[in-house]
């Protein structure tokens, strides 16, 4: 069956373990036809050769994203039970427990280089009660965007994102220009850097599969992928915002509890210590 975009398919030479949508096909200067491809779930982009590729087929795709769901699910209950834990630390501390309080978490602000992620984490970010708007830049683009976004919106919490991946054949992890986006995503962290210089005024997380995550985190993150140059999940950026935005303003987040609430953990994820952005408001206006 021929190959064509928008297919979903799976490398033959990696026994099919990661699901692709065709993003384009194209000849290379030897006349060797190869796909550009981008992750259903995990935030990867590749190149392969279009012979290397299979077609899925339908029901498999729909048990891919089942499986998928239900593994979001699962995590967003573990967060609202661990967010009950927390408001009443925080009412505590704030001495009202007899009077009726409110929550102001932080604002996010998402940039992702692609849509569809986008529109996933938009929706979860409204499920969770995070308030953000979100922006779909392609990566090389997001650099000459960011401060312009952040002038208009203001946000506590900065998301960049989108695809990226280790070049196939290289071999120095080290070297950025081994990557397919990861100096893009530096450019836009240092970018943001030169509009708010405080890490705990403007929390940034940025990168992708397998991205640049040391460069990432020099460039001035206070979050970053992929440690072991890992495959991250498409929510894991979410995962990690929901955590910073409703972390007390009063209390450091704690790292090891963050990272191991995301869907990848501690090999795709990492960052530096870093203050929350919930606030507790109250008397709640009956308004």
């Amino acid at each position: 069956m021929k190959i064509k975009e928008g297919d979903i398919v799976g490398r033959i030479s990696y026994n099919c373990d990661v699901y692709f949508k065709v993003i384009e096909i194209y000849k290379n200067s030897s006349g060797e036809e190869l796909a550009r491809l981008k992750g259903m779930d995990l935030r990867l982009c590749a190149t392969a050769a279009v012979d290397d590729l299979v077609k899925i087929e339908s029901s498999k795709i729909r048990e891919y994203w089942h499986n998928m769901m239900n593994r979001n699910h699962e995590q967003m209950k573990h967060i609202f039970a661990r967010r009950r834990v927390d408001r009443q630390r925080s009412r505590g501390r704030a001495d009202v427990d007899k009077i009726e309080s409110f929550d102001v978490p932080g604002k996010v602000l998402h940039i992702d280089g692609d849509k569809e992620y986008l529109d996933l984490c938009l929706t979860t970010y409204k499920q969770l009660g995070v308030p953000a708007h979100g922006y779909n830049v392609d990566e090389d683009k997001q650099a000459g965007k960011v401060i312009e976004l952040l002038k208009k919106h203001n946000p506590d919490i900065l998301v960049i994102t989108g695809h990226d991946g280790f070049v196939k054949g290289k071999k120095d992890f080290r070297n950025i220009k081994n990557y397919h986006n990861s100096s893009h995503f530096v450019e836009s962290v240092k970018a943001a850097r030169r509009y708010e210089k405080n890490m705990d005024d403007l929390i940034i997380f940025a990168g992708a599969c397998q991205s640049h995550y040391e460069a990432i985190l020099e460039a001035g993150a206070n979050f970053a992928s992929s440690p072991q140059r890992v495959l991250i999940h498409a929510f894991d950026p979410v995962f990690i915002v929901e955590k910073i935005a409703f972390t007390s303003i009063y209390e450091p987040i704690p790292l090891k509890e963050l990272i191991a609430g995301t869907i990848t953990g501690f090999d795709g994820v990492g960052g530096l210590e870093t203050r929350g952005k919930h606030r507790l408001g109250t008397p709640k206006s009956p308004y």
